[in-house]
């Protein structure tokens, strides 16, 4: 007789954390209200580039392939403003990480701020810790499948908010709502709802601490930015040790601080003991901070067993010194070559930002001919041009030849060398440039050649250099 193999699944134990008050739970509380404001009010702010350009503050443009961002334009081909903004967005996490622990995870990662929001919905509908965990053991009736179909709805709007919020960042915000109202939208926009509504339907309500240990890389890589010296969440062993519940006898002299009530394991949202010492499940989210503060205040015993500390201290206040100032911890200098970079990195992407011209111009030859030899004998080469207008109004540009080249420049379909270049886009012209028989440049196999352009009102003004292909004598 065999016996069967024991499952390797472990099904998920849900997780009702208990509420609590204290200064990381406002602190929590102000980061979701101001990180969700921004993104869901984003999209609706407005602002005024010129009548022909939209007036979304904050718009990625997919089919004129443009970013706005307020007073900011970047175009597709300005790509690195946006890599630049990546980077600087991994440095600042490597920064946090490595000075105060998994601050991201725990405080403005969208998991989180979404799954305290569901978190605090749960608990408004179905109750505390306590009734939650009763409700959950509970056969199902009318009331379990009333609190339960009340719930998820709530969940199904914030998803279904959620997606749609994210929607309007790709096109002008009011059209779309209205548009979605009345069922004329693209089906791509119902679609992208759709899954971001389920995503963070299942995500913030089922899911939970499953995204941030099994789907997350982020609690992996944070083993590498973390080191002793980084203030982190932990709890003070040599103080609280041995625990236990001290009750009035001899043997409680002998006990530590901690009085085993478990209050910091029923407020974590990942369902861990912070006095077992680090997990990677850990999001540094301080709440055990505050639930143990809570219960050192009513039993009379010194703030602090679990707080912000760096496991390098652990030895010096076990021997009785005071802990190093959390600056020591923070002004480092790993942690001040991290903040250098991004800064540098910020100040850079600045510059370049205020520092690029208003007109951009570029011209590719024509290689198939390389000339065109016409009645007169004269020798003519052409063009592509592709003029840039990065203004908020309309702009004439004149071309003209650089030096004294006795070359004469003409475009295709114009009676002058000039190309009108509509507000906040490109143009493309076909150019000819033409050398007299005889003349140099004609008789030259390849000569210099600088083609400008310049606004009308003498403002914006660039020029490339290219050549001129001739024909040489034989």
């Amino acid at each position: 007789m065999t016996s069967r193999p024991s499952s390797l699944y472990a099904a998920r134990v849900p997780i009702f954390p208990r509420r609590v008050s204290g200064f990381y739970r406002r602190l929590k509380w102000q980061i979701m209200a101001v990180t969700l404001g921004i993104y869901y009010l984003t999209p609706w702010l407005r602002w005024d580039r010129g009548p022909d350009l939209p007036d979304q503050a904050v718009l990625v443009d997919l089919a004129n392939r443009r970013f706005y961002f307020f007073m900011v334009e970047i175009w597709s081909h300005e790509f690195y403003f946006v890599a630049g903004l990546l980077v600087m967005a991994g440095i600042g996490l490597f920064l946090f990480t490595a000075a105060l622990g998994r601050v991201w995870c725990g405080y403005a990662c969208p998991q989180t701020v979404w799954t305290d929001l569901f978190i605090l919905v749960e608990r408004w509908i179905d109750g505390d810790r306590n009734a939650r965990l009763r409700l959950h053991a509970a056969p199902w009736s009318a009331r379990k499948w009333r609190l339960r179909l009340t719930k998820w709805t709530v969940w199904a709007l914030i998803g279904l908010m959620t997606g749609g919020a994210w929607v309007f960042y790709f096109t002008d915000a009011p059209t779309l709502a209205r548009d979605l109202a009345q069922f004329s939208a693209p089906p791509v926009a119902y679609a992208t709802i759709l899954v971001l509504t389920a995503t963070t339907f299942v995500f913030g309500g089922f899911m939970r601490e499953q995204v941030c240990i099994y789907m997350c890389p982020w609690p992996r890589i944070q083993g590498a930015m973390m080191d002793e010296g980084t203030l982190t969440v932990a709890y003070r062993d040599w103080r609280g040790e041995p625990r236990g519940k001290h009750r009035k006898t001899a043997a409680a002299e002998s006990l530590g601080d901690c009085i085993d009530c478990s209050a910091c394991v029923n407020v974590c949202p990942m369902g861990i003991d912070i006095r077992d010492g680090q997990q990677m499940a850990c999001i540094t989210c301080a709440l055990c901070i505050d639930a143990c503060d809570e219960v050192m205040a009513r039993t009379g015993r010194d703030r602090g067993l679990i707080d912000y500390l760096a496991l390098s201290d652990a030895p010096r206040e076990a021997a009785g010194a005071a802990p190093r100032p959390a600056r020591q911890h923070v002004l480092r200098p790993r942690n001040i070559l991290y903040a250098a970079l991004w800064a540098g990195i910020g100040v850079a992407l600045v510059a370049m930002l205020f520092m690029r011209a208003d007109l951009e111009l570029t011209v590719a030859p024509e290689r198939n001919p390389l000339f065109v030899t016409l009645s007169d004998g004269s020798i003519r080469n052409a063009y592509d041009l592709r003029l840039r207008n990065k203004t908020g109004t309309p702009v004439d540009f004149a071309l003209s030849l650089g030096g004294e080249t006795g070359l004469a420049l003409s475009v295709e379909g114009a009676a002058q060398p000039v190309v009108t270049v509509p507000a906040d886009t490109q143009a493309l012209a076909r150019i000819y440039v033409t050398a007299p028989p005889g003349s140099a440049p004609a008789t030259h196999h390849r000569s210099a050649l600088r083609i400008w352009a310049e606004a009308a009102d003498g403002g914006a003004r660039a020029s490339v250099d290219t050549s001129f292909n001739g024909k040489e004598k034989s």
